[in-house]
């Protein structure tokens, strides 16, 4: 399929790092349509494949068009849409022609799903070699969970991170973001861009997998390495820092202030900062150990201090001081941050129905790539089908047929 392509908004082939790739989406929620949004960002042309009108199954979960469409439009710029029914043997075959062609097939049914549809890896790679298949589960393609529905908060649960989240003896604490999903995503997206890499030089594609828990307990990070290397079991600690303190958050006059005053420099510059230089070398605060063994003394004394002043002007004081800190934001401050402003978070887009709004941009930056074109809003439910099955061959009335049938 060619990169200049042209959609019902009327819009050429995004240009990017990305464009000369194809990537097929079958997935849906959040986790797979968050690893192909990259693709898509980057300029890749990317094919959302979505059940059509009156066939059995359609989307209606979270994420879904008719849900959230801020969310909506959000997960899913940048993309077509093609109705296809893969229940059915001529969709099968529609989905064929699409996979010669394409680079990427990316999917996040239940493990044992797409192997009853025929849509499995090994089918998919027998037609075109160069494949890279990738699947997001809940628990895995095997073993004994293989078979559960994957949800974020599940999976933040049982992969620990509910269990270091929240204030000791509160009970567990789901963070407040789908991380379990958007890891997932992430890491997904990464796998693909290795097989890609890889494929340059063995000239052929593979299987890429992950999954929720799998993506949860890689972002325990270090509180998974105190269990598999020193045997101990992390535990909660609220907003503070388990193995550093005075790290978290604090009251001042009107408001709060996160501080990270990691290490004995800090934690002398912090004391000077405040006017309690007394506190450095007092018994039981002379080292990290000693001070996260007396937290609770150590941070009544910090915010005694910090509440004399107003949240900006020690936020002022203490980067002057050389200490690590930062305001508390709720998201519509985020936005109206002097920082966040001048990187250009938001990205602008212009929508037939919502007007001018924006959506929140891709966080990382290549110089020979700017971010200077304008997002292409969410495609409407089969809003390419037509030009798509045009581009393999398909004539106006064969897609009639198909479409009548509910294939398409």
């Amino acid at each position: 399929m060619a990169d200049t392509r042209h959609n019902e908004h009327g819009t050429a082939g995004r240009k990017g790092p990305l464009s000369r790739f194809t990537v097929l989406d079958a997935s849906r929620v959040r986790a797979g349509p968050t690893a192909v949004r990259l693709f898509a960002d980057m300029g890749a042309r990317v094919i959302k494949l979505e059940i059509p009108p009156g066939a059995p199954g359609g989307d209606d979960m979270i994420g879904g068009r008719d849900h959230n469409r801020a969310d909506y439009e959000n997960l899913h710029r940048n993309k077509e849409s093609l109705t296809l029914n893969m229940k059915t043997h001529e969709g099968v075959k529609i989905l064929h022609e699409l996979v010669r062609r394409a680079d990427v097939f990316i999917e996040n049914y239940r493990p044992d799903v797409k192997h009853r549809l025929g849509i499995g890896p090994d089918a998919l790679r027998a037609i075109n070699p160069r494949l890279v298949y990738a699947s997001i589960s809940g628990f895995g393609q095997d073993g004994p969970y293989a078979g559960w529905p994957g949800f974020d908060s599940i999976a933040q649960g049982m992969g620990g991170l509910m269990s270091v989240t929240g204030k000791p003896g509160e009970g567990p604490m789901r963070v407040g973001i789908p991380l379990a999903d958007l890891c997932a995503g992430h890491f997904c997206a990464m796998g693909i861009l290795t097989a890609l890499l890889e494929r340059e030089a063995s000239g052929e594609g593979q299987w890429v997998q992950t999954s929720l828990l799998e993506a949860q307990i890689a972002m325990l990070d270090f509180q998974a390495a105190q269990w598999l290397l020193d045997g101990k079991v992390p535990e909660q600690t609220g907003n503070e820092h388990p193995l550093t303190v005075p790290t978290g958050v604090f009251a001042t006059r009107d408001g709060y202030l996160n501080i990270a005053a990691i290490g004995q420099t800090m934690w002398k510059r912090l004391c000077e900062a405040l006017e309690v230089p007394q506190l450095v070398d007092e018994p039981g605060l002379g080292s990290d150990p000693e001070r996260v063994r007396n937290r609770d003394k150590v941070n009544a004394a910090i915010e005694a201090a910090l509440r004399t002043r107003t949240t900006a002007e020690w936020t002022e004081r203490l980067l002057k001081a050389g200490v690590p800190c930062g305001p508390i934001h709720r998201v519509d401050q985020v936005f109206a941050d002097p920082q966040v402003k001048h990187l250009a978070v938001a990205w602008p887009m212009q929508h037939a129905e919502l007007g001018d709004v924006a959506l929140v941009g891709q966080p990382m930056r290549l110089s020979r790539y700017p971010r200077d074109l304008p997002p292409q809003p969410a495609p409407e439910q089969g809003a390419n089908t037509d030009h798509i099955l045009h581009e393999l061959g398909y004539t106006a009335a064969q897609v009639d047929e198909l479409r009548a049938a509910h294939i398409v």
